[in-house]
């Protein structure tokens, strides 16, 4: 295919093992259709992104039009009506007392303007993170993700930063399968961490409150309240990290809500304008205002027609109820994943809230041996039938399952059949 070649000769991509072998010519909900006309029901959503579906007709009327009246004019030199509408609607649908926001163009850069506020408000400069956590590839980012992989050849990373143990039921250095108890002692860890791997000076804890890259890793429902008197304690920020699984797509509108705390500040990006690059660090008024003159910019950030995108999608969400559908749909593709589950050895646990679910595979159950090449070539057969699923975890070793939250109950279903097909197969070599 000429595509493939030119990305050979062209595309930087030395960074990845593979780019799937898929030529994408258009997509329409959650349906992506190669060059070929060959269709294929998505289950990855372009990590996590179209979560109102691929080229929602009332988020790409709302781009067209904003793109006819103005592309780009400096939305931190000048006033956009389009930015400040979005700034006012995130304030309106965000948890708590959330307020004010400013607009970058990735996840990544989101969580650089949280740290900086953070760092800014309080005077402190040090940070609390999870293991397993991922939170961009920039240096900063990378300095405050829990993930080997991720960091490999890019240090030295920022000094201050402190890592706890992620509340990862299935493994653990607790050797508890209970999650009351879980919650307690990785939230005591967190303290820990504060006392013995700190100055004292620290400005925020950092959290994802499902760890997406990290292998979808579903929190114990008290982990985070138990965490937040902690950090209320002493006196310290938490930014929540939303990038991921915002946006309708845990059956809340931002998964925060299942546990019942509010951030003091919180990160938004991938699926906020439905494809459309944008991200969002939105935060307590008075610490927003933190900022002095100088300290922060981006020539992009607000972007008129990301921020279009951005208010329709919104839109979307609501009227449709995507988190409600996000719900019902993963709650049922749950199930059917546990029932295979308990037909195949090769899984070892399955975990998730809506529509953002992680199959770990493992090659021995009593040992947890992680199968990062069979979860690779599963993969490889829903591919081959029809069906476009993500793989990662520390190990690579865990299947996701991020559909857009418009898949039909009939995609679903096929997707999980190709699924059981595959894991058969996958299983017999």
């Amino acid at each position: 295919m000429e595509t493939i070649q030119k990305y050979r000769e062209y595309v930087c991509t030395s960074f990845v093992a593979a780019v799937e072998p898929v030529v994408v010519e258009r997509a329409s909900g959650a349906t992506v259709v190669d060059t070929s006309g060959r269709e294929y029901i998505d289950c990855f959503a372009g990590i996590a992104v179209t979560n109102a579906g691929h080229c929602h007709p009332k988020v790409v009327a709302a781009a067209k039009a904003q793109a006819d009246k103005l592309v780009h004019a400096a939305s931190y030199v000048y006033h956009v009506p389009v930015v400040a509408d979005l700034a006012e609607r995130l304030a309106q649908i965000t948890p708590g007392a959330l307020k004010k926001t400013f607009f970058g163009n990735s996840g990544a850069e989101g969580i650089e303007t949280a740290l900086r506020m953070a760092k800014a408000y309080t005077g402190r400069n040090e940070f609390i993170a999870l293991t397993h956590a991922f939170h961009g590839r920039t240096v900063g980012t990378l300095s405050v993700t829990g993930n080997m992989l991720r960091k490999k050849r890019g240090g030295p990373y920022l000094p201050g930063v402190a890592f706890a143990p992620a509340p990862y039921l299935y493994r653990n250095p607790f050797g508890t399968d209970d999650p009351e108890v879980l919650a307690q002692r990785c939230a005591d860890m967190v303290e820990w961490a504060i006392k013995y791997q700190t100055s004292g000076n620290v400005a925020a804890f950092i959290a994802e409150p499902v760890l997406g890259e990290g292998g979808i890793i579903v929190p114990p429902a008290n982990y985070f309240r138990y965490v937040k008197e902690v950090l209320d304690r002493y006196g310290i920020l938490f930014i929540v990290d939303e990038v991921q699984s915002g946006f309708g797509r845990t059956g809340k509108l931002f998964a925060i809500e299942h546990y019942g705390v509010e951030p003091d500040i919180m990160v938004m990006a991938k699926g906020i304008a439905d494809g459309f690059p944008l991200s969002a660090c939105i935060a307590r008024a008075e610490i927003a205002d933190a900022f002095q003159p100088g300290e922060h910019l981006s020539t992009f950030g607000g972007n008129p027609v990301s921020c279009a995108a951005a208010l329709a999608n919104i839109e979307v969400m609501l009227e449709e109820d995507l988190p409600g559908q996000a719900a019902r749909k993963g709650e049922q593709a749950l199930a059917q994943l546990r029932e295979l589950a308990a037909e195949h050895e090769l899984i070892g646990d399955v975990r998730g809230l809506g529509l953002m679910i992680g199959v770990e595979l493992v090659t021995d159950r009593k040992t947890k041996e992680p199968a990062a090449k069979h979860a690779a070539a599963l993969r490889a057969y829903c591919r081959e039938h029809g069906v476009l699923i993500g793989v990662g975890g520390q190990e690579g070793n865990v299947v996701r399952f991020q559909p857009p939250l418009t898949i039909t109950w009939e995609q679903l279903e096929r997707a999980l059949t190709v699924f059981a097909d595959g894991l058969r197969t996958v299983s017999r070599s």
